[in-house]
């Protein structure tokens, strides 16, 4: 119990800081409610879970490899950071609720989960967080139950952050009017375009470096 405690809290803490992902599932809990922001934080607690997972077992051949290709990985993901940034600026600034325009769940969640698996640095935050609560996990088939209890953890911790920020973000959405949307629309955008642009670079000068 203390191991998917302390997985719990990893899971949170690795979702807790705001960036990219998480300006994401604020703009779409705005403006399309908060099933679609839940939905977005989903992608990104699935990856975090992929991760641990990766991390907990202590990989080494296929660490290496991630690690590896983290220039393209930057590269990948900051294009298509840039992308998403784009495609929120040139939508319309409104609630999908009030539209009829149903939002897309697989979408939603297909792209979080994108993003968040091309940022390598999120397996390495792993292993070293998981070098501290675990011993060996993973080494043999008595461990499978600790392995599950701990990317379970991670999972829910990390879910729940989303699930909270989801559901306070969309509290607002009825008190802000449309041009006040549009406002965050473009703060959201302008920033994720911003964050997905400099990702590009730093992978350019890895690859150069």
């Amino acid at each position: 119990m203390l191991l998917f405690l302390k997985s719990l809290l990893i899971g949170l803490c690795i979702a807790a800081p705001v960036g990219p992902i998480g300006l994401l599932c604020i703009q779409r809990s705005l403006t399309q409610g908060w099933r679609a922001g839940f939905a977005t934080g989903l992608g990104a607690a699935t990856a975090d879970a992929i991760y641990g997972f990766i991390g907990a077992l202590g990989i080494s051949a296929l660490i290496t490899t991630l690690v590896g290709w983290k220039p393209w990985l930057c590269i990948f993901g900051g294009a298509f950071l840039a992308y998403v940034g784009y495609r929120i600026i040139t939508s319309e600034a409104t609630s999908s609720r009030s539209s009829g325009e149903p939002y897309k769940p697989w979408r939603a969640y297909s792209t979080t989960l994108l993003l968040t698996l091309s940022n390598p640095m999120t397996i390495l935050s792993f292993i070293a967080i998981f070098a501290a609560i675990s011993d060996g996990v993973g080494a043999g088939q008595s461990n499978s139950y600790a392995l599950a209890l701990m990317v379970t953890g991670i999972f829910l911790g990390s879910a729940g952050w989303w699930l909270g920020l989801s559901g306070f973000s969309a509290l607002f959405a009825t008190r802000l009017s449309n041009s006040k949307l549009k406002l965050i629309n473009v703060f959201s955008a302008s920033t994720i375009t911003l964050l997905g642009v400099y990702q590009i670079i730093t992978g350019v000068l890895l690859r150069g470096g």
